[in-house]
């Protein structure tokens, strides 16, 4: 196995490259800040002087720095510099538009680019059971599937250049809406009284029972569910009972006098978000 190169070692990109340290083959890194560079000199990684060593070096070279300006700083170092056959993949979170622009530029080098965002966070990263998203051609997954596969548990080919990106981006939408939504949850309990470290207790332990948000998604398409699909009496009693609480968590809402615009949302929106055709009727006005 050829050498792998990582570039960008910040608190997940650290995690990541050390999972890589034992990998036949060898581990080349740079980091502009000392400290995580020499972590990873003692786990057994090599150190290159700067991101052109490493793409002259490795077949493989892994991107993990802030955003997108940083990504272009790193690819206009590693472009000219490259290895026949160097791929590069950008684990950054960055614009939609953005792999497909820089693969443009990368393939003018003989360099194929690979938009492979993650998901877990450092604790995912540590332990290497982050979801990876990769969009890549296929001949490009091929070189990535394995070292990808020791830093991560799911490692997901969601399509051509771009789709990995966009992949992450539904899942963030995902995340931080639902962070919205809970801050939500702890105004409407703190306005009734309610210990929120405890509430906080019980939704991540009964999500870790449900899969929460996640329990939904199995359909491969968002379109309304057909007559006889077998997703409808699943979904129609889960509306029954969603419906049923959040007319009660408005109604508790509008007593204590707290705004809870989502849960008005969630109410008209749930049944048609599930594929169900039929609207809810209106919440009960005071």
């Amino acid at each position: 196995m050829s050498a792998v190169g990582f570039a960008g070692l910040g608190n997940i990109g650290k995690a990541m490259a050390t999972r890589l340290v034992d990998r036949p083959g060898g581990l080349l890194v740079f980091d502009i800040a000392s400290e995580p560079v020499a972590q990873l000199r003692a786990a057994g990684a090599k150190v290159a002087r700067d991101v052109a060593e490493l793409a002259a070096q490795v077949d493989l070279l892994c991107v993990m720095v802030r955003d997108d300006d940083q990504v272009r700083s790193v690819l206009a170092e590693v472009l000219p510099a490259a290895r026949d056959g160097l791929v590069v993949a950008v684990h950054s979170t960055i614009a939609p538009g953005t792999p497909a622009e820089l693969a443009e530029q990368a393939a003018e080098h003989g360099v194929a680019l690979v938009d492979a965002p993650v998901s877990g966070g450092p604790m995912g990263a540590a332990d290497g059971s982050l979801a990876i998203m990769v969009g890549s051609p296929e001949t490009a997954f091929a070189t990535c599937a394995e070292p990808f596969g020791r830093m991560g548990g799911q490692v997901v080919h969601a399509g051509p250049i771009g789709a990995g990106t966009r992949m992450k981006l539904a899942r963030n939408l995902l995340h931080f809406a639902s962070f919205t939504a809970a801050a939500e949850a702890q105004r409407l309990a703190e306005a009734a009284g309610l210990d929120l470290v405890e509430l906080g207790r019980v939704v991540r332990h009964t999500d870790g029972i449900t899969g929460g948000p996640g329990a939904i998604m199995h359909r491969d398409t968002a379109a309304p569910l057909a007559d006889g699909d077998p997703w409808v009496g699943i979904f129609e009693h889960v509306r029954a009972l969603g419906e049923k609480d959040l007319r009660f968590a408005i109604e508790l809402a509008r007593e204590l006098g707290v705004d809870v615009p989502l849960a008005r949302h969630a109410l008209t929106g749930l049944g048609p978000g599930l594929g169900l055709s039929a609207p809810p009727a209106p919440p009960r006005e005071q």
